[in-house]
């Protein structure tokens, strides 16, 4: 995993100034610290940070190579797991690779299939090929966006990068936000909207898409897209052993490392399906995996149990690397660095994210990093299997708003009116909600239930994994850990989603093709547990630390003293304790939040264009 940015211009090229490239890359340092790099050519300049993973002698960046006469250069983010038949591949195109890094395997497929290479990609890339000969710098990012890429394009010239921090280095990119981006953050937040990077001159790469940037502007297309398939005459065992296949084979791809490698498990069902079929690779070798497992302290003497956390993880992790027979570790984040580390939270998502669900994956992700450099985790599987309730509770869908948000006017209506506009910021939020679903690929032949599952599972890879997945990659990235997420394959997703939901469902119970595909491999006491989310800390005094926090911001002469509505905001304070975003973000984490968005505004001089 690295790092990549650049400048490119092909009409004007004093526009390509290699220092500012490398300032670029500086602000990403954390991202690549074992090497980097820099190539400046007349009409483009590419910067590199390295965090070497596999054959680490010969994957120095930006990588160059002369085909047929003509030159191309990569910056590559990412990890290929289908590298041996991207050999094969290429070697019937009599192409034999002098390395055994997928960077050159990367660049060879796009001199060889072209604008098509991502097409032949199974894995989590975001990269940029200069085409010397034909003038054009083409950019590629992988199926659900697992590693980020933005651009922006000041009078004209292409700017590109792995994280927003880069592009805002860039003297002719200010740090402006409109009504779009501020709505983004006050509705949806930390879900961003696809090509989006919140600021109002910065984009993102929509996942699936690549881009070619040449002297005629730069042309974005999608290169793939889910389809509805007819699987219904499919039987429930047939479905359980086809997903059994492709998670093992997708576990064991992402197994490849040339670097200490482990596992996160919480004990839920999604990181012991991982960590099993990990391990018993690991056994077939001769080796013992590493596991880890994330508590908070004085969440055992704290715990209150919830609809979405009947009960802590610590147990069930314990019990199943025992079973398993991992070298296990169990982390406590104390309650003063998960809130100390939230404004670095910030720093590296770059805006207000999870509150303490982040800063408390930033914290693990440091201490993981001294023993090891790649994890696998379980992300990805609620959003594919059908975890979430508005899967099963079509009432959820059709409530005119994204149905992980609770309350969608509760958090906007602690800020003035005449900022934020709250009615426009709905009517906006609310029409990409209507037009999403419209999107979702559905079949005439299909049930009701069938129908919400589609669109459940349309919304939740759109919207809500991504979210999530770039929370991952950010907080892991910051300490130069790469985090692979097995689930997010999208040969598992293509073939799930066309499963009837009768059988993902079964009597009923959440996941159930995964769970009856994992039955050989996991206790019951695992197999069957009740859905539970990342944890987050009980600690009383976490609420009483960000309290203070908050209060200390509130006396300073910014963003949140001069726009929060304070009767709105008192009510808040003093009000009741319900979950306002997804499972996990009630008062402490709203609170925590409220001081993200003020640290955030103050650290990068945000503007409001209104």
């Amino acid at each position: 995993m690295c790092s990549i940015c650049g400048i490119a211009d092909f009409i004007d090229s004093k526009q390509v100034d290699g220092d500012i490239a490398e300032n670029m890359g500086k602000t990403m340092r954390h991202r690549g610290i074992d090497d980097d790099g820099l190539y400046v050519s007349e009409y483009a300049a590419l910067q590199h940070n390295r965090l070497a993973v596999i054959d680490i002698e010969n994957g120095k960046q930006p990588m160059s190579i002369r085909y047929n006469g003509c030159d191309y250069t990569i910056v590559y983010n990412g990890e290929i797991y289908n590298c041996d038949e991207l050999r094969a591949e290429l070697a019937e195109n009599g192409i034999t690779p002098r390395t055994h890094c997928d960077t050159e395997l990367v660049l060879y497929s796009y001199i060889i299939f072209g604008d098509d290479c991502p097409k032949h990609l199974n894995g989590i890339f975001a990269f940029a090929v200069y085409d010397m000969a034909k003038k054009r710098l083409f950019l590629a990012r992988d199926r659900f966006g697992i590693k980020p890429l933005y651009y922006a394009m000041p009078n004209g010239t292409l700017l590109f990068a792995s994280e927003i921090k880069a592009i805002l280095q860039h003297p002719d990119i200010e740090p402006i936000i409109d009504m779009s981006g501020l709505w983004q953050l006050m509705f949806l937040s930390p879900v961003t909207l696809g090509g989006s990077g919140i600021f109002r001159d910065i984009l993102e790469l929509k996942p699936a898409n690549r881009a070619v940037f040449d002297k005629d502007g730069l042309h974005i297309s999608q290169y793939w897209q889910l389809k509805a398939r007819d699987l219904s005459d499919i039987t429930a065992r047939e479905a359980a052993d086809k997903t059994a296949a492709l998670m093992h084979d997708a576990v064991n791809r992402q197994l490849i490392s040339d670097v200490p490698l482990c596992t996160f498990l919480s004990g839920g069902l999604d990181s012991s399906v991982i960590t099993a079929l990990a391990a018993e690779n690991y056994k077939s070798h001769g080796k013992t995996l590493s596991t880890y497992s994330f508590e908070y302290e004085g969440n055992r003497e704290s715990f209150h149990q919830t609809l979405f956390q009947p009960q802590g993880d610590d147990e069930y992790a314990v019990y199943l690397a025992d079973f398993l027979g991992t070298d296990h570790t169990v982390l406590t984040a104390p309650t003063k660095e998960v809130a100390d580390y939230l404004a670095k939270a910030v720093d590296y998502r770059d805006f207000p994210g999870q509150a303490d669900i982040d800063s408390s994956l930033l914290y693990f992700c440091e201490i993981v990093k001294r023993r090891h450099t790649v994890a696998l985790s379980g992300e990805c599987s609620d959003e594919i299997f059908g975890g979430y309730p508005w899967f099963y509770r079509p009432e959820m869908l059709y409530k005119d708003f994204f149905p992980w948000i609770h309350k969608p006017m509760f958090r906007i209506n602690m800020f003035k009116d005449s900022i934020v506009k709250p009615n426009d910021g709905y009517e906006y939020i609310s029409k990409i909600y209507r037009d999403s679903l419209n999107d979702c690929p559905i079949l005439s032949s299909d049930s009701e239930s069938m129908i919400t599952s589609r669109k459940a599972t349309w919304l939740s890879v759109n919207y809500f994994m991504t979210s999530l997945l770039e929370r991952k990659d950010r907080m892991s990235m910051a300490s130069s850990l790469e985090v692979r997420v097995p689930f997010a394959d999208h040969r598992i997703l293509e073939f799930v989603f066309n499963v009837p939901w009768e059988i993902k469902f079964e009597n009923g119970v959440e996941k159930a093709l995964l769970r009856n595909a994992m039955s050989d491999y996991l206790p019951d006491k695992i197999l069957w547990r009740k859905k539970s989310p990342y944890p987050k800390t009980h600690n009383p005094k976490y609420l009483e630390l960000v309290e203070q926090m908050l209060d200390t911001r509130l006396k300073k002469d910014g963003f949140l003293a001069n726009c929060l509505n304070l009767e709105h905001y008192n009510k808040m304070i003093t009000g009741d304790n319900e979950t306002w975003f997804g499972q996990l973000m009630s008062k402490p984490q709203l609170i925590a939040w409220l001081i993200q968005l003020d640290y955030f505004f103050e650290k990068y001089d945000v503007k409001i264009q209104q």
